[in-house]
């Protein structure tokens, strides 16, 4: 395993990372293969690891909680809150960014993992809702407390990523230190401004869908079916297949990816983990693995960089700072997506 450190924190962490979305009924119900899958990255030198309270409702949290039961203290733990958790229907504010939200919501976190802290502790998205000082100031506190180490965001654009270094500096609060976006060969749109923001801020950077989904992972080509289970047959609207000019466009670049990968004597996989590894501002790339099969086959990314040709060989098939499909992005502004926030 190779390892870097993360933005300015100081802290050491391997460059792939163990992504848990999968955990639980977003992904495997399997506890017994889940755990495998936690013991196998820890032994095989990984040490960060992701996870959300949103992954499969807190499910994700609690099956990793007990799966790293004794070994806390080898694995740096990130988790993340915005996004809207069960409640009642007139509990309305189990979501957001605010103060009140936050200080319950890493309160449950912390339960469901069993630990009393959180190494990172992100903003999965932006809340235009709230000011953007009462969410450094309620993660400031909880810093001072002892229950986070330190904080980020996840998918800011570069302008809001600035605006966080900005309000911090202004009400000398702390800082956000890590952001985690998506970025893959399929998904260049980073590279364009909010890679470049966060080098520039010193932030840690981890990647997430670097094989997009599913995409890059090879079992996706032209003329084939995919797979019953695939996500792909299940959520044909959400993986690019209900967009017939997308998943075309997607099918044809993947079948030259893998021409790619075969000359450079590795998988697709690889080669998509290598890629997005290769950027300089890249810290770790979250691996998102449903299976322990699927896992094997990302862990082995790390054991030699892609070389300058086959770089400049993906530059050709998808533009720097472009992507094929803009919901890969991972957040709209909802001016974009509501006509009456941008008209009079």
């Amino acid at each position: 395993m190779q390892y870097g450190i993360l933005g300015g924190t100081g802290i050491e962490v391997s460059r792939l990372c163990l992504g848990t979305m999968m955990f639980g009924a977003w992904g495997n119900t399997d506890e017994a293969e889940c755990h495998r899958m936690v013991a196998t990255a820890l032994d095989t030198g990984v040490n960060l690891v992701d996870t959300a309270d949103v992954y499969a409702f807190g499910e994700s949290e609690e099956i990793l909680g007990r799966a790293l039961k004794g070994r806390r203290d080898d694995v740096v733990l990130v988790s993340k809150f915005h996004n809207q958790m069960p409640g009642g229907p007139l509990d309305r504010n189990r979501r957001g960014n605010s103060r009140l939200w936050i200080m319950r919501a890493v309160e449950n976190s912390l339960r469901r993992l069993g630990t009393d802290h959180l190494d990172v502790y992100l903003v999965h998205r932006p809340d235009p809702r709230t000011d953007i000082e009462e969410t450094l100031g309620a993660l400031s506190d909880l810093v001072r407390a002892g229950k986070v180490r330190a904080i980020g965001t996840s998918s800011f654009p570069a302008e809001e990523i600035v605006e966080g270094q900005w309000a911090a500096q202004r009400r000398g609060l702390q800082r956000f230190t890590v952001e985690q976006l998506s970025y893959s060969v399929l998904a260049r749109h980073a590279e364009a401004a909010s890679l470049p923001t966060a080098q520039r801020h010193r932030m840690g950077v981890m990647v997430w869908s670097p094989l997009n989904g599913g995409w890059l992972t090879g079992k996706y080509r032209t003329g084939a079916e995919p797979a019953g289970d695939s996500r792909a047959r299940t959520n044909a609207d959400h993986f690019d297949f209900g967009d017939e000019q997308v998943r075309k466009r997607k099918l044809a670049v993947v079948d030259e990816l893998l021409r790619v990968a075969a000359d450079e004597g590795c998988t697709l996989v690889e080669l998509a983990l290598r890629f997005v590894l290769a950027h300089p501002g890249v810290t770790s790339a979250v691996m998102g693995p449903r299976t322990h099969d699927q896992l094997l086959s990302q862990l082995t990314a790390v054991e030699r960089p892609l070389s300058n040709e086959a770089l400049d060989r993906i530059d050709a098939l998808v533009e720097p700072g472009s992507v094929l499909n803009p919901s890969d992005i991972g957040y709209t502004p909802p001016t974009l997506k509501t006509a009456a926030l941008r008209r009079r």
